[in-house]
């Protein structure tokens, strides 16, 4: 359902997949909606929503017939597609994604006009802020690490994304024109972790970045996002998803320095995926770890000699140089089977579920 009437091509287009989300999507669209001027337009996608998602956000966009707003209904297929058919249709120069139970800071669309005004980059890399909204004392805000404020190597952008591994497709704001350079879909359809597959294939074809320190989203923390639903789909997605990226990246013949920057942040996916599945009951967890350590080694450009030997001699973007070098050397005992690595591991992962499950108890005690 379009809510408004034809008008000029709008500068951003905010989207914003949603589903079953009532308690949190008119706090979202408040926060959006209240930023909203004429070079503006508002997508929201309901997934199939089972509660009353889809009548609060009609109910809610109904009231700003001034604004540029449309609603759009589907089946529930899963985030990827809902971001897909905001994409098909957006009309603005440049894309805004916005989860719906996330809020858009103050000033933040005012903050990106201005950046595009003066610098028409192909992306804009923001900050954000790790919101806790029962802790408020451990909200934070989250800065990236570009070195300035506009960057116009591709080695630079690339090497610094790897180096802060910060993926999140809604703390970058691309021109819809580099989008429509991936083939469709752009987010792959029943998979979780899209972003990680999606953000290096379109940062791979920008030629300019601007780099606004504005932290743009506050990204929701809530006890089910906290606690992640670990499962044998789950860690091979991850994998799947950095063999997407690192196809592309191939076929873009990035430079060598981009390789070994990959390589270090697949590293640090793979070692966390192969921690996680210590949590799967054993025959799962071999399983997965045997999958996920064929799909990784496929994915990687060089090895694990070649990185810990660039981050030794400094040749690295790194926040922690100390603690990439010691992730290396996890991920050499995690490939050749160490059994010292399997029993730390998996008494660490039942110390965690143990003290996990005492956190829930505590919380369901509170309400």
């Amino acid at each position: 359902m379009s809510m408004h009437a034809a008008a000029p091509q709008p500068l951003l287009s905010i989207i914003v997949p949603a589903w079953n989300v009532q308690n949190y999507i008119v706090a979202c669209l408040a926060s959006v909606l209240d930023q909203m001027g004429p070079r503006h337009e508002l997508i929201v996608i309901d997934d199939g929503s089972r509660d009353a998602t889809l009548a609060r956000v009609r109910t809610l966009l109904e009231a700003c017939p001034q604004l540029a707003c449309t609603v759009l209904a589907q089946d529930n297929q899963g985030i990827a597609v809902a971001r897909n058919q905001g994409l098909a249709a957006a009309r603005g120069e440049y894309i805004v994604f916005v989860d719906s139970d996330d809020r858009l800071l103050a000033g933040s669309l005012a903050a990106l006009e201005q950046a595009i005004d003066a610098h028409h980059p192909d992306v804009i890399a923001c900050d954000f802020r790790v919101w806790v909204p029962d802790q408020e004392d451990k909200s934070h805000r989250v800065g990236l690490r570009y070195p300035h404020a506009l960057l116009r190597d591709q080695a630079t952008i690339l090497n610094t994304f790897f180096a802060d591994r910060q993926m999140y497709v809604w703390a970058k704001v691309f021109k819809r024109a580099v989008y429509e350079q991936l083939e469709a879909p752009v987010f792959p359809p029943g998979r979780v972790f899209e972003d990680v597959s999606t953000l290096p294939r379109l940062l791979s074809q920008c030629a300019s970045l601007l780099y606004l320190p504005h932290p743009i989203i506050d990204y929701r923390q809530h006890p089910a996002s906290i606690t992640k639903l670990i499962s044998e789909k789950w860690c091979l997605d991850l994998a799947g998803a950095l063999l997407v990226a690192r196809e592309h990246l191939e076929r873009r013949g990035v430079d060598a320095s981009v390789k070994t920057h990959f390589d270090i942040a697949a590293g640090y996916f793979f070692i966390g995926v192969v921690k996680d599945s210590y949590e799967l009951p054993r025959a799962s967890g071999r399983r997965v770890r045997a999958a996920i350590k064929a799909v990784f080694m496929e994915s990687l450009f060089g090895d694990c000699a070649s990185m810990l030997a660039a981050v030794r001699a400094a040749q690295t973007v790194s926040v922690d140089r100390e603690h990439d070098a010691r992730m290396i050397r996890q991920v050499e005992r995690a490939l050749a089977g160490s059994f010292v690595f399997r029993v730390r591991q998996t008494a660490s992962r039942k110390i965690k579920v143990w003290r996990r499950l005492r956190r829930n108890q505590k919380a369901a005690a509170v309400f």
